[in-house]
């Protein structure tokens, strides 16, 4: 059993159904890098390997897992340099998780969508190295 913010107790299905009401409304209310990352990653377009969004791992959602290559791609808006720590977290959570992680500033993939999209199909043909944060300026 687990307890609600409001102290009642909860089964693992209710757990599941929230999990699942907040992936769609993180889904639904995506930033512009998020949209642009997902027209590219949506349908087997990258490297032809399958992509979810708002993808439950651990506590967190990641922007876009693949699990067959246990890879994933948070995209970080100007709010992420101010919560450095915050961040450095939930990628170790999902690190331990045994997942690869890589991030890339927003601005990043508005402005430079091609060497975003290289730098994805690199990590998807190369073996799994610990993750980097996002490069660039954060604005």
């Amino acid at each position: 059993m687990f307890l609600s913010p409001l102290g009642e107790r909860l089964g693992e299905g209710v757990m599941k159904d929230e999990a699942t009401k907040r992936a769609r409304e993180l889904r639904r209310d995506g930033s512009r890098a998020e949209k642009i990352t997902w027209e590219f990653l949506r349908d087997r377009r990258m490297a032809g390997v399958k992509f979810r969004r708002q993808h439950p791992i651990g506590p967190y959602f990641a922007d876009f897992a693949c699990i067959s290559r246990k890879i994933v791609i948070e995209i970080d808006g100007d709010h992420h340099a101010f919560q450095v720590e915050a961040d450095a977290r939930r990628t170790a959570v999902m690190e331990q998780a045994g997942w690869r992680v890589l991030r890339f500033w927003a601005n990043q993939v508005v402005e430079n969508r091609e060497g975003t999209w290289i730098e994805i199909e690199q990590a998807l043909a190369s073996p799994p190295h610990l993750a980097s944060p996002p490069r660039g300026r954060g604005t």
